[in-house]
């Protein structure tokens, strides 16, 4: 069964509420199965987190069928179902001969990709994860189900030592994570060292992270201790590590597993006392795959593994989150005014590539703009940047992320120029008003 495409819900099947316990997540566990084409009787269990379907190696379910995109598709555990959502393929993506962006499938459904056919089997095993009862984990706010989940993962890290990894795209929080994370230990009292893995000159990088000796190299006129002897006591967040080269990764790997640094330019090791986090915006389980990240270092670093969610998977929080911005930048403002409701509605149509982040520029314009929201809004969907995540993809997929882009801004500006009125909207965008219904729907458009 296939129910009709809806916005992405949140990341559950039932919450559990039970006396004297915390609550819990059940997830219903899945199974993917090639039923034709050229990987048929290829099967993979879908975990909580989804997975990818493509040709590139990156992706969990990895096809051979070349009619099938590198990032094909996105399969995703949601409350009511499980969300089949086409990433932009060049083929697209089927159920029933209809060519569908996002719907939610049931046990048994069957769709298409390329030439390759695939049916979704429900299993009676169901995992449990547990919900924290509270909606904040230091700067991070949510009451969504998916942002309880991960307040409980980081509440459980933050009272122990263990190396954590924070994922996600940019924007979704995982430095206010990684500062909640340390706030929130029995090392609160001591240093937090951020170090920015891209930002770092290649040249310097070795020594900005494990130190030097004075006469080390020409320049280094005076010792420099490594940021893990800077952290002692404390916390070392290092943020963008997939951009670490590798020769850096293999000395990386010598500090976690020994617990000990040796300054550039010297020949002994000193001991370091530090707690380690990590954040990438890359997926370095894909990274890892493709050999560009060191495998031992990776699995070095997933000792507690936390994948920030984007802001689109989160809409139940964009109500909150908005007015406690409005708080922040100015504490007189009334949020239910700045964010009302007709702007709130077009908060929750907009897809936020840019996420949290996003989200509190969009609002510290509409302060400003308080008497022309959509100005405020509009201005940040009209990015002419490529989203560095597009330079991932082929030409061809690019091309689409970027028309499928223009397309819903200009329908949104149309729109806005005949007060929503559709059959205008089209007379103005010169195509008949059956299809601009389509490309509506296409791009979940309401007023």
């Amino acid at each position: 069964m296939v129910r009709e495409a809806i916005d992405e819900p949140q990341l559950s099947t039932r919450v559990i509420e039970r006396k004297n316990q915390p609550p819990v997540l059940q997830l219903r566990r899945g199974e993917l199965k090639v039923t034709k084409g050229p990987d048929k009787g290829k099967k993979l269990t879908l975990p909580p987190e989804g997975l990818l379907i493509g040709t590139s190696s990156e992706c969990e379910l990895v096809l051979t069928d070349t009619s099938v995109s590198r990032k094909h598709a996105e399969l995703r555990p949601a409350e009511s179902g499980v969300i089949l959502k086409d990433l932009g393929s060049k083929n697209g993506t089927f159920i029933s001969g209809v060519r569908v962006e996002q719907a939610i499938l049931d046990g048994g459904a069957e769709f298409v990709c390329g030439q390759t056919k695939l049916r979704l089997v429900v299993l009676e095993d169901v995992d449990e994860f547990p919900l924290s009862e509270k909606t904040s984990f230091g700067s991070l706010l949510g009451r969504s189900v998916t942002m309880r989940r991960i307040f409980a993962l980081l509440e459980r890290a933050a009272v122990s030592d263990a190396i954590v990894l924070l994922e996600g795209e940019s924007g979704t929080g995982k430095d206010l994570a990684a500062e909640a994370l340390h706030e929130n230990s029995k090392r609160a009292a001591g240093p937090f060292v951020v170090v920015d893995c891209g930002a770092i000159r290649s040249t310097l990088a070795e020594s900005e992270l494990f130190g030097h000796a004075r006469g080390a190299y020409t320049g280094a006129d005076a010792d420099r201790p490594s940021v893990f002897e800077a952290g002692s006591g404390g916390t070392v967040f290092l943020d963008e590590i997939g951009e670490l080269e590798s020769p850096l990764q293999v000395k990386l790997l010598r500090v976690l597993e020994k617990r000990e640094v040796k300054r550039l330019g010297e020949n002994h090791y000193r001991p370091v006392d530090v707690r380690l986090i990590a954040a990438t915006n890359r997926d370095l389980s894909a990274e890892r795959k493709a050999g560009r990240f060191r495998e031992d270092l990776f699995f070095r670093l997933s000792v507690v593994r936390v994948r920030m969610p984007a802001l689109r998977e989160r809409r139940d929080d964009i109500p909150l989150l908005a007015r406690s911005f409005v708080q922040r930048l100015n504490s007189e403002a009334d949020p239910q005014e700045v964010i009302s409701d007709p702007v709130l509605a077009m908060f929750l149509n907009h897809d936020w590539p840019g996420n949290v982040r996003e989200l509190r520029n969009v609002v510290e314009r509409l302060m400003v703009f308080k008497d022309f929201p959509k100005v405020a809004i509009s201005d940040s969907s009209l990015d002419q940047n490529l989203d560095p995540d597009m330079m991932k993809l082929c030409f061809h997929e690019a091309r689409q992320t970027w028309n499928d882009r223009f397309e819903k801004l200009y329908l949104i500006a149309v729109l806005e120029a005949t007060d929503w009125v559709v059959s205008k909207a089209a007379a103005q965008a010169g195509i008949p008003r059956q299809t601009f219904y389509r490309l509506m729907t296409k791009h979940r458009l309401v007023k």
